[in-house]
């Protein structure tokens, strides 16, 4: 079924998009590591029940068995390099939505800006050997004004920290993507769960040296924790590591990009959030240099 990817790719982008909604909300009772640290447990732990019934229904695809296509040492390897860079990301990303100002429009706002991770894998195809179409270095152009628009729209004193740390996640999150596309042999349930295991014991070993975690700031965010955790954690990543393995990669990429429009919706409509007309204007420009710097891929495929 060739638009099952796709449609995998589309609920990943709507998870991802109303998960900013719920960093948002858990920013307000606990600190980056903390939350991080629980929502990858909790998505891990989530993959173990999914794993366990793929047993019983004769689906999994363990490290090593007969026609699985990949050794435990690779599993380990690929899971490791994702948890690395998903830790690292998913860091920044919620620092930078915890340090931003209550009258900026958190949701909509970092989204955007994560949405810059599309033109980012696109311009790394110079580190890894590859000549970018003219047409790349134009939406690198396009996304520096949206996002000047977006970050800057009363001038250079409205630049927030969390601009800069939410972009520093967007290059994390770049990385990501071409590391996963290395590994497509690799079980994604199983890799999810690894990276997530990962990312979850660095976050915490972090939380435990550097924060104050406490019981009664985990109660106060548990839903957002366990939205994040189930849907955008367990559910999300998993579905990108699959739909990316039976999606044209441009296409996945511009699927994907779509969690910017979502985020931006879910803090209009759940969390009452606005922009203003020159942010707006902003995030249109980004959301455009993320399709335009998808275009010369799919040009080049057809």
């Amino acid at each position: 079924m060739k638009a099952k990817g796709p449609i995998l790719l589309l609920i990943t982008a709507v998870l991802w998009g109303m998960a900013f909604v719920a960093q948002t909300t858990a920013s307000e009772s606990v600190q980056p590591f903390t939350f991080n640290a629980a929502r990858n447990f909790v998505g891990a732990l989530f993959l173990c029940g999914v794993i366990g019934w793929r047993k019983r229904t004769g689906q999994d695809r363990p490290a090593g068995a007969p026609g699985s296509g990949y050794s435990k040492r690779v599993l380990a390897i690929a899971g490791i390099a994702c948890g690395l860079l998903l830790c690292t990301a998913s860091f920044l990303q919620q620092a930078g939505i915890t340090s931003y100002p209550s009258e900026a429009a958190a949701s909509g706002r970092s989204g955007f800006v994560t949405a810059t991770y599309m033109v980012m894998v696109a311009v790394m195809g110079l580190f890894l050997g590859k000549r970018p179409h003219p047409l790349v270095f134009v939406a690198v152009a396009v996304a520096l004004v949206g996002m000047y628009l977006l970050c800057v729209p009363d001038g250079l004193g409205s630049v927030y920290l969390g601009d800069w740390l939410v972009l520093g996640s967007a290059f994390g999150y770049a990385l990501h993507i071409i590391v996963i596309d290395r590994y497509t042999q690799v079980d994604g349930v199983r890799l999810s769960r690894v990276q997530l295991i990962v990312a979850g014991s660095i976050s915490l070993v972090c939380a435990l040296v550097l924060e104050q975690p406490s019981w009664a700031a985990l109660m106060a965010a548990l839903v957002p924790i366990l939205y994040a955790g189930i849907c955008s954690d367990g559910i999300a990543y998993t579905l990108q590591i699959v739909g990316q393995q039976s999606t044209d990669p441009t296409v996945a990429s511009i699927i994907m990009s779509l969690e910017a429009v979502f985020a931006a919706l879910g803090g209009w409509i759940i969390l009452s959030e606005s922009l203003s007309p020159v942010e707006l204007f902003g995030c249109s420009l980004v959301f455009a240099a993320v399709l335009l710097s998808q275009v010369p891929e799919f040009k080049r495929r057809r």
